[in-house]
């Protein structure tokens, strides 16, 4: 870790970085020093808004664009989205697993030090905040941010490099080294238990801290904070405090209206998001970009080439009535009952494939601009109807499903499934509305479910053959990058 965490690497106005490594190593020409930039609250303001805007930069490749970049790798590590073809590549050795258990891999590299790289310039703002100029509401909403942001990371870190939480455990397996400190030499790996006890006690203190003011929904406030909170205890089988925290994140938040779907899931000021990055005409960041790979039309040789699609078999489930079913298009193949949507926004050199998805839009053919949705009401809806129904009550579980999917379907009744039936009906939708967003790799790891690919749409020349992946393997661990081991005496490499 001592590459990772630089202890004056706090950025204020972040620019798009290249392929080099200084964006960890050295302080950047942009960058305001430790010094200054805690003086007062305004100063620490932009340190925090370097830590928003690095969510969504380019690091060191194209397919680095920030959480939007391992957004789409843990998509394709599952069965939900499909790569309808190899174009130039970029992402299909994840797709095979063969990336992220690769300590040399580039992309392994990028995830670790992205999210310690958060973690590192949040520890600096909590360690600073306190002495600031400046009214204590500005630095208790400070403070509250970095928290979650701190919670938030460590929580992602846990999830890929080290073996899933068994609620029903110790978890005194090797987890991920909790840094709350603004250090940068790399210490031991905590336990998982250690690092989830980390992750409570953070975002714990940001609940406390912030309220529901913010100034952009780019920004962490108290909806926020309690819907990752609502995350960690779902994953943890924490169940009451699961449903409650999911209640209260989408409070004052309203589910999207069926032409809002169509609008391209780009626009943070649909009424349904709670938390999503929030990029303008000018911050262009051309193919790294989210929606430079996942995109129904933003012109890149990866898009043209391989339009990323929903597995047929999830598609089959949705109902003929349900307004997501148009946000995927099985006949695009078939020029005579293809959508018309699919020709009126690509170009004649765009492949058509069956299933590919128009969910999401980049603004437009030569711009990848678009804001990336991290977390929506819909989300904490299906986290409260799940951990209602895995606590077994199921008809407080069917009325949530029921407010839910009722706004998407307006044939949908109330469910009368109990036990594990509900459970599928739930997660199912949870599949269908959250498609590409992020979520199926933890989700499979979480309940400790296979990879199954078999008798879906994906193709072979992709997935090399990759169609299973049994619960449980030691290959739902990423391999801890090589410059980490290499650093830091004190890391111990996952099983290979």
């Amino acid at each position: 870790m001592k590459k990772i965490l630089n202890k004056i690497a706090i950025l204020a106005l972040v620019m798009s970085f290249g392929c080099a490594d200084d964006y960890l190593d050295t302080v950047p020409t942009d960058a305001v020093s430790e010094s200054l930039v805690f003086t007062t609250t305004q100063n620490a303001f932009s340190a925090l808004n370097g830590i928003h805007r690095s969510m969504f930069i380019r690091y060191d490749s194209q397919g680095q664009p920030g959480e939007g970049g391992v957004m789409i790798m843990r998509e394709v590590l599952a069965e939900d989205v499909v790569m309808t073809g190899r174009a130039n590549n970029w992402f299909v050795t994840t797709s095979q697993w063969l990336t992220h258990r690769n300590e040399n891999a580039g992309d392994v590299r990028f995830v670790w030090r992205f999210y310690y790289k958060i973690i590192g310039n949040a520890n600096l703002i909590i360690a600073n905040i306190d002495n600031a100029v400046g009214p204590q509401a500005e630095k208790d909403e400070i403070k509250g941010q970095a928290l979650a942001y701190r919670a938030w990371a460590h929580f992602n870190l846990v999830q890929l490099f080290a073996e899933r939480y068994n609620a029903g455990g110790n978890n005194s397996q090797l987890g991920v080294p909790i840094v709350l400190e603004p250090i940068t030499e790399g210490g031991a790996r905590n336990t998982v238990e250690e690092v989830y006890a980390q992750v409570n006690t953070d975002i714990d203190a940001a609940i406390a801290l912030l309220d529901v003011n913010r100034n952009a929904k780019s920004h962490i406030n108290i909806n926020v904070a309690k819907g990752i909170k609502a995350r960690v205890a779902l994953t943890q089988g924490n169940w009451a405090a699961a449903a409650s925290l999911a209640k209260e994140a989408r409070d004052g938040f309203e589910l999207m209206s069926a032409s809002q779907l169509y609008e391209g899931f780009n626009n943070v000021s649909n009424p349904e998001w709670i938390w999503g990055s929030q990029q303008i005409d000018d911050q262009q960041t051309f193919f790294a970009s989210f929606f430079a790979y996942m995109s129904l039309n933003f012109s890149s040789t990866n898009i043209r080439g391989n339009p990323k699609a929903i597995n047929r078999l999830l598609y089959d489930k949705i109902s003929d009535t349900d307004a997501r079913k148009g946000l995927w298009d099985p006949n695009a193949a078939n020029a005579a009952l293809r959508d018309p949507f699919i020709d009126e926004v690509t170009l004649s050199n765009f492949a058509k494939r069956n299933y590919m998805n128009r969910k999401f839009v980049a603004s437009g053919n030569a711009s990848s601009v678009g804001d990336v949705p991290y977390m929506r009401a819909s989300e904490m809806y299906v986290i409260e109807a799940e951990a209602l129904a895995r606590a077994n009550n199921f008809t407080a579980a069917a009325d949530v499903l029921f407010e839910f999917a009722s706004q998407r379907d307006p044939e949908y009744v109330l469910s009368t499934n109990t036990g594990d039936a509900l459970i599928e009906e739930i997660m199912t939708q949870r599949r269908i509305e959250l498609w590409g967003e992020g979520f199926r790799f933890y989700d499979l790891k979480r309940l400790n479910l296979p990879m199954d690919r078999n008798g879906a749409n994906h193709v072979d020349a992709v997935v090399n053959g990759k169609y299973d992946e049994p619960a449980g393997s030691i290959n739902w661990q990423w391999q801890i990058p090589i410059s980490e081991l290499n650093a830091n005496e004190n890391m111990v490499q996952n099983p290979s």
